[in-house]
């Protein structure tokens, strides 16, 4: 008897774990899709200007932007916060989530990035807490007034609802990346297949900046991108606009 029990043991412990994993799979594929009510359609990260500037004129110029912005600007920051968001929330240590909320919140070069995170972590808080329910982000969500950071909101809600801090961090700065190629599309303008090839070709500046975000200390942590900072300071008052950064 003991026998004919053991493989039905073994495929019940099987099917929860698949479950698990599809369930994770589901919400970081739903989180990350452009049909996720966060607006991030309606910013540039100041690629619209420098499209207006001449910086970037076609499919090169525009991952060369794509790279920098991974590498030593906004997706830089982004990932290191969320990996330490994602930590806390992990080892539920309410204090310091906060302290990477405050530290996101004041992380910004300019008012139309601070604008392009925070309101986008608002409305992932607002959704994600309907759709997804969990005490702990609601409580989050009260304590932060409902304000709080993308990448933080994100790698919190990634840490209890079970999404593995590698995963959840490659697929946020992936996000990010084609959003920013779907910006490009419209602004160069390009064709819908240079799109793809600019995303396809971004894959080892993902992977290191999904490496440097997990090996990252807050406290040492820095940027180095100032003309990124300066097309988005320039785009504040251009004359025409199609995006809100």
């Amino acid at each position: 008897m003991t026998t004919s029990m053991a493989p039905a043991a073994t495929t019940t412990a099987m099917a929860i774990t698949t479950i698990t994993e599809v369930a994770a799979l589901q919400r970081l594929l739903t989180w990350l899709s452009p049909a996720y009510p966060v607006g991030a359609y309606t910013y540039s990260h100041g690629l619209e200007m420098a499209v207006e500037e001449g910086a970037v004129r076609d499919r090169h110029g525009l991952a060369a932007y794509i790279s920098a912005v991974l590498e030593a600007g906004a997706g830089r920051i982004d990932g290191a916060l969320l990996a330490a968001a994602h930590r806390a929330a992990a080892a539920g240590d309410d204090a310091a989530l906060d302290e990477v909320a405050a530290l996101a919140a004041a992380w910004r070069g300019t008012a139309e990035t601070a604008l392009e995170t925070m309101a986008q972590g608002a409305a992932f808080l607002k959704v994600t807490n309907a759709a997804w329910p969990d005490a702990r982000l609601a409580a989050f969500t009260a304590r932060q007034g409902g304000s709080v950071a993308h990448p933080v909101a994100f790698g919190a809600a990634a840490a209890w609802h079970g999404l593995p801090l590698r995963m959840a961090a490659f697929g946020f700065l992936s996000a990010f990346a084609a959003n920013l190629v779907s910006a490009g599309v419209r602004l160069v303008p390009l064709g819908q297949t240079d799109g793809q090839i600019a995303t396809a070709g971004l894959l080892p500046a993902l992977e290191a900046a999904t490496d440097a975000a997990l090996a990252a200390e807050l406290d040492r942590l820095g940027s180095a991108a100032p003309m990124l900072d300066l097309f988005s300071m320039r785009h504040e008052t251009q004359y025409t606009r199609l995006f809100r950064s």
